[in-house]
């Protein structure tokens, strides 16, 4: 490979074209003598050029070409020319090859000995370089070394290590086996963490055993054929969280912590048996991300106003609402983090306790003991409380309780599960609770989804579809012809054109005339009081306000509103 080398240092190439001045030059190499550090390093972290212009000019410098490798094609076979520890050392990305030519992208192009290296291990093939932001290859990184070839590896070696008839308990980790399960389990943790999933979930078929991941709320699936290592990773999990190895007819749940990357994650664990073995189910709480602020939840400032404002009341019931997954616990533990000041008391009732709170007394469920939501809520009731967080109101005798406790002068928070906020209060009373204590202690109630957000990098402007005119002639007639975004899909997104998730919310507060229709039991006139409502809006019409922002795609919209309408 032809080396590429700038004629001059960088410092004085820069203050010849004026890209910067000497007065800039000096303060740069000062800070150099009392840190260290490269000279473009520092330039950027001083705030004197961003990566990009410098990136740019040192590109023009050594005639290569400066890349999006948002927009870029990019060969996944090619990628693994490089191994992913040469690649995070050098700062490198092979995006493309054949048998006589590699095309490698650098963040730091001017860096002779990684030229030299990136030309060793990819000989005989001549390289080509390309300049791209170090963000970028960071970010590529953990999409493009995922783990999936190590863990089908690891499984044939394990299917190897264990004969056919052998006992699940030996293939546990009791035997020379231990290793590789250990590896093959570390190895599919630690791809879930590089892909953002929230859950893991392993299933034995006839001849195979599917592992799926939810990443943005969609399942994605790797399949195995190793048939046979699906009891030593079940009951290797299974020890880990403490269960017991040798029942495999009950369902059986579970938790454990462990670190993947110097990152602590919580795991929480449920097996089911099924035709085929256990299917398990692993839910990843990344501690290491710490919890959101109720600003970070992506609220619109109005609606955060207000249940900022509904959360400083000294009583009552707040209720957060939605199916599994949409984000309500994490909400909850945002509203906890702002009340939790050395002033009040907070106690919480949680199954399971999911994030660790500094000062607040958290009461972990245990259904077995005795230790159920109700008795809590009675216990906590004695224990002087200002504020209580209930995990979820599951049943008459705890809703009960929590009411009684707001009307006592303390302020509740909760959940339950349901499509939307009007329907919150109609499910307490199908529950079981008398109306009046309803009417007399419920003050807000807060729905929401989360629905994937589309990709920054590649989303198009697109015409609705016909079907989507037609759900537009129900919603917003105005908006028939509006053209909305959609992701085609690129690097930055693993061509799904989504990338990440955003929360959809739906507020609404009860004023006195819903209380007294509450009272009464009159759900049809509370439903059109809540219609009525100048600031109330729907989750289906928030969701069309991202989509209008070209947040999300109009599909999510379609896909909500089908939960919701």
């Amino acid at each position: 490979m032809v080396q590429r080398k700038l004629t001059k240092r960088l410092g004085e190439l820069l203050i010849e074209h004026g890209v910067i001045t000497s007065a800039q030059l000096d303060a740069v190499l000062q800070q150099q003598q009392r840190e260290g550090g490269r000279i473009g390093s520092l330039l950027v972290q001083m705030g004197i050029l961003s990566e990009l212009e410098l990136l740019g000019f040192v590109a023009e410098q050594l005639d290569l070409p400066l890349l999006d490798l948002n927009k870029a094609s990019i060969d996944r076979e090619a990628v693994k020319l490089l191994s992913e520890v040469y690649a995070r050392r050098h700062r490198a990305l092979v995006i493309a090859a054949d048998d006589q030519q590699a095309r490698v992208v650098l963040s730091d192009p001017a860096d002779l000995d990684t030229q030299d290296a990136i030309g060793n291990l990819l000989a005989p093939r001549e390289v080509q370089l390309a300049v791209a932001p170090h963000g970028q290859l960071l970010a590529l990184y953990d999409q493009l070394y995922r783990r999936t070839d190590d863990i089908a590896n690891l499984a044939e070696q394990l299917q190897g290590e264990n004969s056919p008839g052998r006992p699940a308990l030996e293939a546990a980790g009791l035997d020379d086996s231990d290793a590789t399960v250990a590896k093959l389990l570390y190895s599919l943790f630690e791809d879930a963490l590089q892909v953002g999933a929230s859950d893991i979930h392993i299933e034995p078929d006839k001849s195979l055993i599917r592992l799926r991941m939810r990443v943005d709320g969609l399942l994605q699936e790797t399949e195995l054929k190793e048939v046979g290592i699906a009891p030593a990773l079940v009951s290797r999990l299974k020890l880990m969280a403490g269960l017991d190895i040798a029942e495999r007819r009950l369902p059986q749940d579970g938790r454990f912590a462990l670190k993947i990357k110097n990152s602590p994650v919580d795991v929480r664990m449920a097996t089911m048996p099924v035709q085929f073995g256990e299917a398990v189910v692993l839910r990843l709480l990344d501690q290491s991300q710490g919890i959101r602020r109720l600003d970070q939840a992506g609220m619109p400032p109005a609606l955060l106003g207000a249940f900022r404002r509904r959360l400083a009341s000294p009583n009552g019931i707040i209720l957060v609402t939605g199916p599994t997954g949409s984000g309500k616990t994490t909400t909850l533990y945002g509203a906890l983090n702002e009340l939790n000041t050395p002033d009040r008391k907070i106690i919480t009732a949680e199954d399971p306790v999911e994030y660790q709170l500094p000062r607040v007394n958290q009461v972990q469920v245990n259904v077995k003991a005795g230790l159920t939501f109700a008795r809590i809520l009675r216990t906590s009731l004695r224990q002087d409380p200002d504020i209580l967080l209930i995990g979820e109101m599951r049943d008459q005798e705890t809703a009960e309780i929590a009411m009684r406790g707001a009307l006592t002068g303390h302020l509740v928070l909760s959940t339950l599960h349901t499509n939307d906020a009007p329907s919150s209060a109609v499910r307490l009373m199908d529950m079981g609770v008398p109306g009046y204590l309803v009417a007399s202690t419920l003050k807000a109630i807060l729905a929401q989804r989360l629905v994937r957000r589309l990709c920054e990098h590649c989303k198009q402007e697109h015409p609705p579809e016909p079907h989507q005119r037609q759900f537009l002639q129900y919603l917003a007639p105005e908006l028939t012809d509006h053209r909305f975004y959609q992701g085609v899909g690129c690097a930055s997104c693993s061509h799904s054109g989504h990338k990440g998730r955003v929360g959809v919310y739906e507020w609404l507060e009860i004023t006195q005339d819903m209380a007294d229709t509450l009272r009464e039991q009159n759900i049809e006139r509370f439903n059109q009081l809540v219609a009525a409502q100048p600031d109330y809006t729907t989750l289906a019409r928030s969701a069309l306000q991202l989509a209008l922002k070209g947040d999300i795609a109009l599909s999510e919209v379609l896909r909500l509103a089908e939960w919701v309408e």
